[in-house]
Protein backbone atom coordinates (compact mmCIF):
# COMPACT_ATOMS: atom_id res chain seq x y z
CA UNK A 1 0.00 0.00 0.00
CA UNK A 2 1.46 3.49 -1.16
CA UNK A 3 0.96 6.47 1.68
CA UNK A 4 1.91 9.17 -0.22
CA UNK A 5 1.51 13.46 0.11
CA UNK A 6 -0.23 15.38 -2.74
CA UNK A 7 2.30 17.88 -4.47
CA UNK A 8 1.31 21.21 -3.70
CA UNK A 9 2.99 24.45 -4.13
CA UNK A 10 1.11 26.53 -1.30
CA UNK A 11 3.51 26.58 1.89
CA UNK A 12 2.78 24.86 5.10
CA UNK A 13 -0.05 25.98 7.24
CA UNK A 14 0.40 25.67 10.97
CA UNK A 15 -2.09 25.46 13.87
CA UNK A 16 -3.15 28.39 15.19
CA UNK A 17 -2.03 29.52 18.66
CA UNK A 18 -5.17 30.44 19.70
CA UNK A 19 -7.84 28.42 21.50
CA UNK A 20 -9.98 26.56 18.70
CA UNK A 21 -12.14 23.35 18.53
CA UNK A 22 -10.96 20.37 16.44
CA UNK A 23 -13.59 18.38 14.70
CA UNK A 24 -13.73 15.39 12.65
CA UNK A 25 -15.41 15.54 9.20
CA UNK A 26 -16.41 12.03 7.21
CA UNK A 27 -16.13 12.65 3.56
CA UNK A 28 -17.68 9.15 2.06
CA UNK A 29 -19.03 7.60 -0.89
CA UNK A 30 -18.93 4.48 -3.72
CA UNK A 31 -15.46 4.08 -5.44
CA UNK A 32 -14.78 6.39 -8.07
CA UNK A 33 -17.19 9.23 -6.92
CA UNK A 34 -14.58 11.96 -6.13
CA UNK A 35 -13.71 11.53 -2.40
CA UNK A 36 -9.74 12.05 -2.76
CA UNK A 37 -10.37 15.15 -5.21
CA UNK A 38 -12.56 16.85 -3.03
CA UNK A 39 -10.32 16.66 0.16
CA UNK A 40 -7.49 17.79 -2.47
CA UNK A 41 -9.28 20.80 -3.55
CA UNK A 42 -10.08 22.46 -0.23
CA UNK A 43 -7.04 21.17 2.03
CA UNK A 44 -4.96 23.84 3.11
CA UNK A 45 -2.17 20.99 3.71
CA UNK A 46 -0.05 18.64 1.21
CA UNK A 47 -3.12 15.79 1.44
CA UNK A 48 -2.40 12.60 2.76
CA UNK A 49 -3.35 9.06 0.48
CA UNK A 50 -3.40 5.51 1.03
CA UNK A 51 -3.78 4.00 -2.48
CA UNK A 52 -3.75 0.89 -4.19
CA UNK A 53 -3.39 0.10 -7.81
CA UNK A 54 -6.48 -1.30 -8.78
CA UNK A 55 -5.80 -5.51 -9.82
CA UNK A 56 -7.91 -7.80 -12.19
CA UNK A 57 -8.79 -9.67 -9.02
CA UNK A 58 -11.29 -6.56 -8.34
CA UNK A 59 -12.67 -6.62 -11.54
CA UNK A 60 -15.84 -7.76 -10.43
CA UNK A 61 -16.60 -5.53 -7.06
CA UNK A 62 -14.38 -2.65 -8.17
CA UNK A 63 -16.89 -0.67 -10.29
CA UNK A 64 -16.16 2.47 -12.28
CA UNK A 65 -18.37 1.93 -15.23
CA UNK A 66 -20.46 4.66 -14.27
CA UNK A 67 -20.25 8.52 -15.11
CA UNK A 68 -16.65 8.58 -12.97
CA UNK A 69 -13.09 8.33 -14.06
CA UNK A 70 -13.11 5.42 -16.64
CA UNK A 71 -9.32 5.48 -16.72
CA UNK A 72 -8.97 4.98 -12.88
CA UNK A 73 -5.86 2.52 -11.69
CA UNK A 74 -6.17 3.29 -7.90
CA UNK A 75 -8.44 3.65 -5.09
CA UNK A 76 -8.31 4.36 -1.46
CA UNK A 77 -7.88 1.19 0.81
CA UNK A 78 -7.66 3.06 3.83
CA UNK A 79 -7.93 6.68 4.10
CA UNK A 80 -7.74 10.28 2.39
CA UNK A 81 -6.75 12.85 5.06
CA UNK A 82 -6.78 16.55 4.87
CA UNK A 83 -7.27 19.46 6.87
CA UNK A 84 -9.28 23.03 6.81
CA UNK A 85 -9.16 25.61 9.50
CA UNK A 86 -12.17 28.16 10.33
CA UNK A 87 -10.10 31.12 12.07
CA UNK A 88 -13.25 33.26 12.56
CA UNK A 89 -15.09 30.24 13.79
CA UNK A 90 -12.09 29.21 16.32
CA UNK A 91 -12.54 25.69 14.89
CA UNK A 92 -9.97 23.19 12.22
CA UNK A 93 -11.87 20.62 10.54
CA UNK A 94 -10.10 17.36 9.75
CA UNK A 95 -11.95 15.59 6.80
CA UNK A 96 -11.16 12.07 6.47
CA UNK A 97 -12.28 9.94 3.36
CA UNK A 98 -13.51 6.78 3.73
CA UNK A 99 -12.59 3.75 1.30
CA UNK A 100 -15.75 3.20 -0.67
CA UNK A 101 -16.04 -0.79 -0.52
CA UNK A 102 -17.69 -2.92 1.52
CA UNK A 103 -14.90 -5.39 2.20
CA UNK A 104 -12.87 -2.41 3.98
CA UNK A 105 -15.78 -1.58 6.13
CA UNK A 106 -13.54 -3.17 9.49
CA UNK A 107 -11.47 0.28 8.44
CA UNK A 108 -14.24 2.47 7.88
CA UNK A 109 -15.26 1.87 11.42
CA UNK A 110 -12.44 3.02 13.01
CA UNK A 111 -12.03 6.23 10.61
CA UNK A 112 -15.99 6.97 11.62
CA UNK A 113 -15.17 6.98 15.16
CA UNK A 114 -15.67 10.59 17.02
CA UNK A 115 -16.69 12.04 13.52
CA UNK A 116 -19.26 15.23 13.83
CA UNK A 117 -20.93 14.28 10.99
CA UNK A 118 -20.53 13.38 6.57
CA UNK A 119 -20.77 14.81 3.54
CA UNK A 120 -22.05 11.44 1.53
CA UNK A 121 -21.22 12.10 -2.03
CA UNK A 122 -24.16 10.17 -4.44
CA UNK A 123 -23.43 8.68 -7.91
CA UNK A 124 -26.57 8.92 -9.44
CA UNK A 125 -25.74 6.34 -12.23
CA UNK A 126 -24.99 3.37 -9.09
CA UNK A 127 -27.22 4.73 -6.57
CA UNK A 128 -27.28 1.20 -4.64
CA UNK A 129 -24.31 1.92 -4.04
CA UNK A 130 -24.86 5.06 -2.18
CA UNK A 131 -27.11 3.73 -0.26
CA UNK A 132 -24.65 1.01 1.09
CA UNK A 133 -23.08 4.14 2.12
CA UNK A 134 -25.81 6.19 3.82
CA UNK A 135 -27.10 2.93 5.58
CA UNK A 136 -23.23 3.08 7.31
CA UNK A 137 -23.84 6.37 8.36
CA UNK A 138 -26.99 6.41 9.16
CA UNK A 139 -25.83 3.21 11.15
CA UNK A 140 -23.42 5.28 13.09
CA UNK A 141 -26.27 8.32 14.34
CA UNK A 142 -24.43 10.79 12.18
CA UNK A 143 -25.92 13.89 10.17
CA UNK A 144 -24.86 14.10 6.67
CA UNK A 145 -25.32 15.92 3.40
CA UNK A 146 -25.92 14.30 0.43
CA UNK A 147 -23.76 16.34 -2.05
CA UNK A 148 -23.96 15.11 -6.17
CA UNK A 149 -20.26 15.43 -7.50
CA UNK A 150 -21.42 16.97 -11.28
CA UNK A 151 -18.62 14.59 -13.57
CA UNK A 152 -18.25 16.61 -17.27
CA UNK A 153 -21.15 15.48 -19.48
CA UNK A 154 -23.28 13.69 -16.24
CA UNK A 155 -26.76 13.91 -17.29
CA UNK A 156 -29.37 16.24 -15.69
CA UNK A 157 -31.25 15.19 -12.51
CA UNK A 158 -33.96 16.44 -10.86
CA UNK A 159 -33.52 17.32 -7.11
CA UNK A 160 -37.54 15.72 -6.01
CA UNK A 161 -37.49 12.99 -8.14
CA UNK A 162 -33.60 12.04 -6.42
CA UNK A 163 -34.88 13.00 -2.75
CA UNK A 164 -37.14 10.49 -3.67
CA UNK A 165 -35.14 7.54 -4.82
CA UNK A 166 -32.78 8.22 -2.23
CA UNK A 167 -35.39 8.08 0.15
CA UNK A 168 -33.71 11.33 2.39
CA UNK A 169 -35.14 13.26 5.03
CA UNK A 170 -37.07 16.51 3.86
CA UNK A 171 -34.31 17.86 6.37
CA UNK A 172 -31.53 15.59 5.07
CA UNK A 173 -29.69 18.71 2.36
CA UNK A 174 -28.91 17.76 -0.62
CA UNK A 175 -26.31 19.31 -3.04
CA UNK A 176 -24.52 19.66 -6.32
CA UNK A 177 -20.98 20.49 -6.29
CA UNK A 178 -17.79 20.02 -8.50
CA UNK A 179 -15.08 18.10 -6.63
CA UNK A 180 -12.26 19.84 -7.87
CA UNK A 181 -13.50 23.07 -7.12
CA UNK A 182 -12.57 24.48 -3.59
CA UNK A 183 -15.43 26.92 -3.69
CA UNK A 184 -17.91 24.45 -4.27
CA UNK A 185 -16.22 21.91 -1.89
CA UNK A 186 -16.58 24.39 0.58
CA UNK A 187 -20.15 25.23 -0.11
CA UNK A 188 -20.81 21.60 0.50
CA UNK A 189 -19.29 21.76 3.84
CA UNK A 190 -21.33 24.94 4.76
CA UNK A 191 -24.00 23.56 4.19
CA UNK A 192 -23.08 20.65 6.57
CA UNK A 193 -22.04 23.40 9.03
CA UNK A 194 -25.35 24.39 9.06
CA UNK A 195 -27.25 21.70 9.00
CA UNK A 196 -25.42 20.73 12.19
CA UNK A 197 -26.71 23.80 13.92
CA UNK A 198 -29.93 23.53 13.28
CA UNK A 199 -30.61 19.81 13.32
CA UNK A 200 -28.31 18.55 15.83
CA UNK A 201 -30.86 15.42 16.69
CA UNK A 202 -31.15 14.67 13.12
CA UNK A 203 -29.05 11.57 12.65
CA UNK A 204 -30.36 11.15 8.70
Amino acid sequence: MDSTLSRTSHPPVFLPDVPHERKKILVAGPLGIGKTTAIRAVSEIPTLHTDETMTTAAAGTDDVSGHGPRDKSTTTVAMDFGRLTLAQAGVILYLFGTPGQERFRPVWNGIAEGALGAVVLIDTERLDASFEVMDRIEERRLSYVAAVNTFPNSRVVDPGTLRSKLALAETTPLVFFDARDKNSVLDVLITLAVHLIEFPGDVR
